[in-house]
């Protein structure tokens, strides 16, 4: 039986009941699908345009696959909004992004409808032929389907992944999206007839016992496969943008226009019916699909805070204070009016690092990698080797991914690289994939790097220029948002390298704290000042490596309780290198010590100031800290 037109997403409660609608009823579910997206990204914030540019591309993939036994993953999981609605959670869809509500990316604990968790890009082919290889090795039956971006398909991973899945031969449908090129109607629907034609079955049949016949030829049967061969190729790469998957040894499919719910269900039965190998099928679509204002800027909806969705605009700010990234992007323009040597890079990312206003005043001097972080640090380390000052600018998730060549390629040979690192510390709404609370463990310990953490933007700027005149690596990180709101007076300085700073004078009590921590422990003196009777020290280390190790040699014989707190990882972050120098110089005397940080677990998605409080890293929560300490005999 049919449901009414009307309200049709309120009876979707599993992905089998989109399999159940009629063409119609399909087109009408995928505007109450995106009016729903609209609705709670704009309340909520998260990734607008994405989502929207595969609504028809999700209602044909539930409708023609069966997920309670086909694999669906989705890449980095920027566009799996609809995806999340459609497979039980349209009732839940508005704690999107919230603290306790759903993630904003696909999550295996989640659902039962979300195969494998994501994130981060280019992961899916490679997740996907995994599944593929575990189907076969079961004897089972079902499809596995990865869905991969344009852009994501641009990173090492991602042809790595094809590279194998070609090697193997396993049945395997990838759906590449492609938002970027506008469709050529005439060239389009060509490409596809051919596509269609040479994907049939009889026809690769056909087309293998040709090349046998002619390679059965005497001495000339080879050369003559050869050219047959070859006049196919460029017979087809003429048409179609297939040759490069057709290389990868892949069947090639498309392009088909991703918003023709029909065409879009007829391709990807097409893809299912091939039996004997990988295929990919090329689907275009439009980013911000349906929704004027991401249609117009799709970079600036891919990922939004709150906008009034009815004319797009962002839900204005009561504060005039610079984030750090806006801080940091200017700093890096005004050091290299002054430094020709400075080139500035980032992976894809220019407006989220700040970097597009280095973009707009040296475009010689500045190159966007796309999503290719290994190859970013490397890029990077060749231009250090030429005399140059790279600053390599981005988010410290992101930064995991290039860490060999971090290694290898910068430290090893010590060369001048500056790593930027945005995004340092808890993160908020994106959650555990995207928190940066790793990157002071994973670099502190690596021969020749230096690392900086600004307590403020006017540190920040003393802190990027300190690390563009370093002789090799170092690494600066800060956090995402806004500013402390200090002044920016005068000109950036040079800092002395393992030389921290106290920052507030006192006794007993030495509060040791880094990066963005300093300005919530200086609020928490205050407090402990009348709760304790006199006022607790604080020490802000600005570098935490080389360690000011003269400083806290000081604060360790002359304060018998030191409270450590940082917004990284507890497990080898920096307090653990305080105890090691600590330890290590027989410093360690009795004196009672607390750390504040992450402790080992993922934590969850949440705004920043919900997760700080809950972690003890906002000002009360290093109050009672330092209470336990100071109150303990």
């Amino acid at each position: 039986m049919k449901r009414e037109q009307a309200g049709l997403l309120e009876g979707i409660s599993s992905p089998e009941q989109v399999a159940e609608l009629d063409e119609g009823q399909l087109q009408h579910l995928a505007g109450e699908v995106r009016q729903h997206i609209i609705d709670v990204v704009s309340r909520n914030g998260g990734h607008l345009a994405p989502s929207l540019g595969v609504v028809e591309l999700t209602l044909a993939l539930l409708a023609t696959f069966d997920l309670s036994r086909d694999k669906l993953i989705w890449d980095v999981g920027h566009q799996a909004y609809a995806h999340k609605i459609l497979t039980g959670r349209s009732r839940e869809f508005h704690t999107l992004r919230l603290m306790g509500g759903l993630s904003g990316f696909p999550r295996m604990a989640e659902s039962p409808y979300d195969h494998f968790g994501v994130g981060h890009s280019s992961t899916s082919i490679s997740a996907a032929l995994g599944m593929a290889l575990a189907r076969d090795l079961s004897g089972l039956r079902h499809h596995v389907i990865a869905v991969i971006g344009d852009g994501s398909l641009t990173a090492g991973e991602a042809f790595e992944g094809l590279n194998l899945a070609g090697h193997m031969g396993r049945r395997l449908i990838v759906v590449l999206n492609d938002n970027e090129m506008s469709i050529s109607p005439n060239v389009g629907a060509l490409s596809l007839f051919l596509s269609r034609t040479l994907s049939r079955r009889w026809v690769r049949q056909t087309r293998r016992e040709v090349l046998k016949f002619l390679r059965s030829i005497p001495r000339i049967g080879q050369k003559l496969a050869l050219y047959a061969m070859r006049g196919e190729w460029s017979f087809k790469s003429f048409f179609t943008p297939g040759m490069l998957f057709e290389a990868f040894r892949f069947t090639y499919i498309g392009p088909v226009d991703g918003h023709d719910i029909p065409a879009l269900r007829r391709h990807l039965e097409m893809a299912a019916a091939v039996e004997d190998g990988p295929v990919l099928l090329h689907v275009r679509t439009r980013k911000g699909k349906g929704y004027l204002p991401a249609e117009k800027n799709p970079t600036e909806f891919h990922g939004v805070g709150l906008f009034t969705p009815e004319t797009g605009q962002p839900v204005p700010s009561d504060t005039t204070t610079p984030t750090f990234t806006k801080v940091f992007g200017n700093s890096l323009l005004e050091l290299a009016e002054e430094d020709k040597r400075i080139v500035a890079i980032t992976a894809a990312m220019p407006e989220g690092t700040g970097t597009n206003l280095f973009r707009e005043r040296f475009p010689e001097r500045f190159v966007d990698t796309g999503i290719c972080e290994q190859h970013a640090v490397t890029f990077a380390a060749g231009l250090a080797a030429q005399g140059y000052r790279p600053a390599l600018a981005m988010y410290s998730t992101f930064l995991q991914r290039g860490y060999d060549q971090v290694v290898h390629d910068v430290c090893l040979q010590n060369l001048p690289v500056t790593f930027c690192v945005d995004r340092a510390g808890l993160v908020g709404e994106d959650g555990a994939t995207h928190h940066g609370v790793f990157d002071i463990a994973f670099l502190r310990h690596i021969p020749n790097i230096r690392l900086l953490a600004p307590r403020d933007e006017a540190m920040l700027r003393h802190c990027l220029k300190s690390a563009l005149n370093s002789d090799g690596p170092c690494a600066l990180r800060y956090p995402r948002g806004l500013g402390v709101g200090v002044a920016l007076d005068g000109p950036a300085r040079l800092l002395t390298p393992g030389q921290g700073e106290i920052v507030r004078q006192g006794e007993r009590l030495a509060i040791i704290a880094a990066g963005n921590r300093v300005h919530p422990s200086l609020d928490a003196a205050e407090k402990l000042e009348q709760a304790l009777g006199y006022s607790p020290l604080v020490f802000d280390p600005v570098w935490l490596k080389p360690l000011p190790e003269k400083q806290l040699t000081w604060l360790a014989r002359h304060f018998d309780r030191l409270l450590i707190v940082e917004e990284g990882v507890l497990a080898g972050g920096f307090s653990s290198a305080v105890l090691e120098f600590l330890c290590d110089a027989g410093l360690l005397r009795g004196q009672r010590i607390k750390r504040l940080g992450v402790p080992d677990v993922f934590v969850e998605h949440g705004k920043q100031w919900q997760l700080r409080e809950q972690l003890g890293l906002r000002s009360q929560g290093i109050v009672s800290a330092a209470l336990e300490l100071g109150r303990q005999s």
